[in-house]
């Protein structure tokens, strides 16, 4: 493991993006620590979003008009009780 300072790291960046492949390389700034982590991977993508299957949940889910309906029969409810 191999911890530098961001001036370090800033003068000789590509020593310790070769030193992470084969290692741990953190970057100290102040109170953060920040690690450099190497993949070889290049099909990684991110920004990818997961699709899910409907699952029990979603099925017992009620519609936003459902909901709607509901919230103003409980508004009406609570507040004809109170006059």
């Amino acid at each position: 493991m191999t911890v530098v300072s961001t001036r370090e790291f800033n003068t000789n960046q590509k020593k310790y993006f070769d030193m992470a492949i084969n290692e741990q390389v953190f970057v100290k700034r102040g109170d953060y620590l920040f690690h450099i982590i190497c993949s070889n991977n290049n099909k990684v993508n991110t920004n990818k979003q997961a699709i899910l299957r409907p699952d029990n949940d979603f099925k017992r889910a009620i519609t936003a008009e459902e909901l709607i309906k509901r919230i103003q029969e409980d508004k009406r409810r609570n507040y004809s009780s109170r006059i």
